[in-house]
């Protein structure tokens, strides 16, 4: 079904003309912009961004609008890149780590990875403390990890959402 739904995307995509690149570029930086906003960027009239803002919607291809919150002046000064690798590899065992991530609401994305490790998880955590907490109390005791290895982000060189469409 998933297949089915991205294939379906897939031929979407090949169905955009520069208008639609247009306007996915203007709202991948900015979600705010009104119809009026778009129409003036890609001169074309409101009703017809409208329009095909609609249609790309209703394709999947804009899944969401964000308000995109300033993480330190949250309080969130860390960021870590922990890396797991499970104690077996099997179905159930994947399944229940990936309800512990699940569970865990610093966890902002997790992949699973080829490679020696299985997964990478990027968390953000106020300090030290917190993040000894998840580690020790949280991801290390639970029944499907085997190995951690963590990674504190000293400096982002460079954070984008934004794909290079062209």
């Amino acid at each position: 079904m998933i297949r089915a739904k991205i294939r379906g995307i897939m031929h979407k995509m090949d169905n955009l003309d520069e208008f639609d690149i247009k306007l996915l570029k203007l709202l991948q930086a900015n979600g705010k912009l009104s119809n009026q906003e778009l129409a003036d960027a890609v001169h074309l009239s409101p009703s017809q961004c409208s329009r095909r803002r609609a249609a790309l919607e209703e394709a999947g291809i804009i899944r969401s609008y964000h308000a995109m919150l300033d993480k330190h002046a949250l309080g969130f000064d860390l960021t870590v890149f922990i890396n797991v690798m499970l104690n077996t590899h099997n179905r159930n065992n994947a399944k229940r780590f990936g309800q512990l991530i699940e569970r865990l609401d610093n966890v902002q994305e997790a992949y699973a990875l080829t490679g020696e490790m299985d997964y990478q998880i990027k968390l953000v955590v106020r300090d030290l403390s917190e993040l000894s907490r998840i580690i020790n109390d949280e991801i290390m005791p639970h029944e499907s990890v085997q190995t951690i290895k963590s990674s504190i982000v000293l400096n982002t060189i460079k954070f984008s959402r934004e794909l290079p469409l062209s």
